[in-house]
């Protein structure tokens, strides 16, 4: 019988041989200018795993060794430089590429069957008809019911090649038959841009969750739905937005700016420096605009705010941002997986980097991230470390500082006796869905026939829905005394879960604009100026 524990090392061995292998490759490293010796060691250690694989006693799996070495390596450089084996790229590809191929719905399993949450605006299943709160039981003759069925093989089944087809056997509430479905796999919308709506007569508000390739062309569809003659303000919120591809954060903050205004500039390892202007096509030129971010607003989102910030274009409010500054290109390496790799730092139009500093190491950095949370910047501005060296001022002469994220203009706290923006992480989270389906399902056919004025106009969350809402979070070890949750605020993201469910998210974000503090904020500073 082999010793197991004689793989640690070939381990060892593998970790050193995987610094030439791949970091030759994704550096590019091998190049005419490589010194003799340099090419010597790696033919040295591509050597050593050809032996090991060959000649070791033991039979290795050098994949699993190889992916567990690259991350040791990639450890080493800065947070943001990860190692994305193929599995996680294939699901972040799909976000990012804003767009997947099946039928179009959101599900969970429900007493062991597969029930729809709701279907996808514009998607196949929501075209052919199918409903929230519809059990699917077969697919293509395939039990879905059943624990032994787990969500992944589900997906499985349902997935497949665009323009195949898929017969779903479907039990409805209130009829007696299954209901029988031929729907056929198509490319589906992620959305990226949860809502785009007027929130008076004159202002615009757009909700951005992350920067996908399809989020400009979402933006600008919203936008193109707006009576653009009578928008005096648009409220980007960007709050949560972890960022994404930078190209479609610049050609949104284009639509503000006027030509030839610096959005930013970038600086790679040589130190070439490529500078980001805006052009002359902004549909928003003389409007005004608001950027609310919060601490978990990073990247593409900082960018966003901080041209907008150095340029004196306008207001950002809520919290300091997350200080990310850095520029990462996704690099395959070959058998499917990849490196999304740090080439270079950005910085605001006034020079300013905002990435926090790294070089004590990934738990250092992380762990400063986490001390807002017991510092009381959260709660207050004054909490906020500044470095008078690192001070820039705007052409108007307003002082922003750089060494971590962007501070607002005007500071909202996290938590004071309203815990509105706790009950939006646990929304967005997706901590209330399951609550709201389970209280769908005591009257699902009630619920699927309420028309969308009718609901937003009237419809209210009862006193027992709250009361169940309590016991619900109490399962989450969620102590309802100690956030000082507000009846009212409960209503409100109980009511925008419900027709997020129903009617989709561009509804839930015109029931939770009502309670927003940061809106309510601007608008009494607002009255303020005037």
């Amino acid at each position: 019988m082999k010793n197991v524990k004689l793989i640690y090392v070939p381990l060892l061995l593998s970790i050193a041989c995987v610094l030439g292998v791949y970091i030759g490759s994704f550096f590019n490293v091998s190049s005419p200018f490589d010194s003799a010796s340099n090419f010597k060691q790696k033919q040295k250690l591509n050597k050593l795993l050809q032996l090991i694989e060959n000649k070791y006693v033991d039979d290795v799996n050098t994949d699993s060794i190889v992916d567990v070495a690259i991350g040791s390596i990639i450890e080493d450089l800065d947070p943001h430089t990860v190692y994305l084996p193929k599995a996680e790229l294939d699901e972040e590809s799909q976000s990012m590429n804003g767009s997947f191929v099946g039928i179009g719905i959101s599900f969970n399993k429900y007493n062991d069957t597969l029930t729809v949450i709701r279907t996808l605006a514009n998607g196949p299943s929501e075209k052919a008809g199918i409903r929230s709160g519809d059990k699917i039981l077969y697919a293509n003759g395939i039990a879905l019911s059943g624990s032994s069925v787990s969500s992944d093989s589900v997906i499985k089944i349902i997935k497949g090649e665009s323009k195949t087809t898929v017969n779903l056997k479907i039990k409805r509430q209130g009829e007696d038959d299954l209901l029988d479905y031929d729907i056929k796999r198509e490319e589906v919308t992620l959305k990226s841009v949860d809502a785009g709506f007027m929130l008076n007569d004159s202002t615009a508000y757009f909700k951005i969750n992350r920067f996908s390739k399809t989020t400009y062309d979402e933006f600008m569809s919203y936008a193109r739905t707006m009576e653009l003659n009578k928008t005096k303000e648009v409220i980007l919120d960007l709050r949560n937005n972890g960022g994404g591809y930078l190209k479609q954060a610049v050609d949104i903050v284009d639509q503000f700016l006027e030509d030839d205004t610096p959005i930013l500039f970038t600086e790679d390892r040589g130190n070439n420096r490529t500078a980001t202007t805006a052009t002359s096509s902004g549909l928003f030129l003389e409007t005004k605009v608001t950027v609310l971010i919060n601490e978990k607003s990073a990247s593409a989102s900082e960018i966003i705010a901080g041209a907008i910030q150095d340029n004196d274009r306008g207001l950002i409010v809520g919290r300091r941002s997350f200080g990310k500054g850095l520029v990462q290109r996704t690099m395959p390496l070959g058998d499917g997986s990849a490196v999304r790799m740090t080439i270079a730092r950005y910085y605001t139009p006034t020079g300013r980097s905002i990435q926090r500093p790294y070089a004590n190491g990934r738990d250092d950095y992380y762990k400063d991230y986490l001390n807002r949370y017991d510092n009381g910047e959260l709660e207050s501005k004054d909490n906020i470390e500044t470095v008078d060296s690192l001070a820039f001022r705007t052409p108007k002469g307003k002082i922003v500082y750089g060494g971590g994220g962007i501070i607002p203009d005007i500071f909202i706290p996290k938590n004071d006796n309203s815990v509105h923006v706790d009950m939006s992480d646990m929304f967005e989270a997706g901590i209330l869905d399951r609550f709201v389906f389970d209280e769908l399902e005591k009257d699902r056919e009630f619920y699927n026939d309420i028309q969308e004025v009718d609901f937003m106009s009237y419809f209210m969350v009862s006193e027992n829905m709250v009361v169940s809402f309590y016991d619900y979070l109490e399962s989450f070890n969620i102590n309802i005394n100690e956030f000082k949750f507000s009846k009212q605020v409960i209503r409100t993201f109980l009511k925008a879960t419900i027709a997020q469910q129903l009617f989709g998210t561009d509804q839930a974000y015109r029931v939770i604009v009502q309670e927003d503090k940061m809106i309510k904020a601007l608008s009494d500073f607002d009255k303020i100026m005037d």
